[in-house]
């Protein structure tokens, strides 16, 4: 998924695609244990999804105004 694509989602389709890819990670990782898993590059491209949701989801709460979580 490109970020063009992620970033005309609306705030609800952003949680449950970032859902859908979780739970299809945890599959992906299940099925690695297994040595059934074909293609052990979607599981890269299913983390980098996670990721780039989780970027545009803080991307739009801090243009909301709200102030960055101080790290600890």
């Amino acid at each position: 998924m490109k970020i063009t694509e992620i970033r005309e989602l609306s705030g609800e389709e952003l949680e449950s695609e970032l859902e859908r890819l979780r739970k299809q990670l945890f599959g992906l990782r299940s099925q690695a244990v297994t040595e059934k898993l074909e293609d052990p590059s979607m599981i890269t491209k299913a983390q980098r999804d996670i990721a780039r949701i989780l970027t545009v989801m803080k991307e739009r709460e801090l243009a909301k105004g709200g102030s960055p979580q101080p790290r600890s």
